[in-house]
């Protein structure tokens, strides 16, 4: 019965459930986590997977660090589909900047950009 209403965000099942909202929780919950410290000479990117089940297919590649820029690193905690927008937008972004001011793109600005991204 329930495939009737998680075709939509916006509608309500006969029980008052919205499907999507369920579903997205459920996916925020078996991810993996990542971390980032701040040290005095650097940071320390660090990630761990999370095995919810051996009968899942795990992603083809199991990288969770991405360079950005040569100033920018990223560390993804497994959404990869959002991760992967987010990624090539960031990227994008660095490299239209540097073309244009021959200069990196300062983080503030990138975050900015990033936040307007549908």
């Amino acid at each position: 019965m329930s495939r009737r209403y998680d075709s939509c965000m916006t509608i309500f099942s006969p029980e008052g459930r919205l499907y999507q909202v369920e579903y997205a929780m459920e996916a925020i919950g078996n991810a993996g986590s990542a971390l980032g410290v701040l040290a005095a000479d650097g940071v320390v990117l660090g990630g761990k997977k999370k095995v919810t089940s051996k009968l899942l297919q795990t992603s083809r590649s199991a990288e969770k660090m991405y360079k950005i820029d040569s100033h920018l690193a990223c560390a993804v905690a497994e959404i990869m589909s959002d991760a992967n927008i987010l990624l090539n937008t960031a990227c994008l972004h660095a490299q239209r900047y540097a073309l244009s001011y021959q200069e990196p793109i300062p983080i503030e600005q990138l975050v900015q950009s990033l936040r307007n991204t549908k």
